[in-house]
């Protein structure tokens, strides 16, 4: 069996979008810093309950345990239950041109009023500088990821939650890296604004925005994504 790049499936995209005209419409910010406040207080919680894992272990086990903590809050808050319908991990996906049918986001999370196709999608990384979980993993196996289009191309928004097990910040660490990058290289990210403080809850909370190149090959021009927002969670 012969190898070769990846073909483009139109009918994979035409199948998963049929009735739709994307991007969706964005979700509101109040609702994207209530979400950003029930990924924290559950990260909160699973730390109470699994200090150990959260606190040394791998990205995937601790994002098991935020995922079990989301979806049990369902019951316990109900300004969670009226917003999200359910929380998935690791649910396959399909990049922009069905090339790729299994990408896997660490968390889709569908919401009442959206779009069930189109999931709000969070990425997680560790930050440990001294096990190599550095800012650059942090934003070319995650930033990259919504700015390529192989994660959230339907969408205006996603999250990047960080699992910050050292000094990194996101004001010094996320900001500096992202503003060296785009001076030496602008097309890496795409960057088109820092990130920045938002809202006034605990924990670190910033979004930035990125321009997406990609288009949509089953949709009359205007074709274009447009820019992706992505809301930087980092936790710890």
């Amino acid at each position: 069996m012969s190898g070769g790049a990846a073909r483009p499936r139109q009918e994979q995209i035409e199948a998963l979008t049929l009735g739709l005209r994307l991007p969706i419409a964005p979700v509101a910010e109040e609702h994207m810093e209530v979400i950003a406040e029930g990924l924290r207080q559950a990260f909160d919680e699973a730390r109470q309950r699994a200090p150990r894992t959260v606190n040394t272990g791998h990205e995937p086990e601790v994002t098991a345990l935020l995922q079990a903590q989301l979806n049990g809050a369902m019951a316990e808050n109900p300004l969670w239950w009226q917003l999200v319908l359910w929380v998935g991990r690791g649910s396959e996906s399909v990049s922009f041109d069905g090339k790729h049918l299994e990408k896997r986001p660490d968390l889709s999370i569908v919401l009442s009023g959206g779009e069930r196709r189109f999931p709000l999608v969070a990425e997680a990384k560790v930050l440990d500088e001294s096990k190599s979980k550095t800012i650059w993993h942090y934003c070319e196996k995650g930033v990259r990821r919504f700015v390529e289009g192989e994660y959230a191309w339907g969408n205006r928004e996603a999250f990047m939650i960080g699992y910050v097990r050292d000094s990194s910040s996101i004001d010094e660490t996320l900001t500096g890296f992202l503003s060296v990058v785009d001076q030496s290289n602008p097309e890496r990210f795409r960057l088109e604004s820092l990130s920045a403080p938002v809202g006034a809850g605990a924990g670190e909370l910033a979004r930035s925005r990125h321009g997406r190149e990609f288009v949509y090959g089953n949709q009359t021009p205007p074709n274009s994504p447009g820019p992706i927002s992505v809301w930087h969670l980092w936790l710890g």
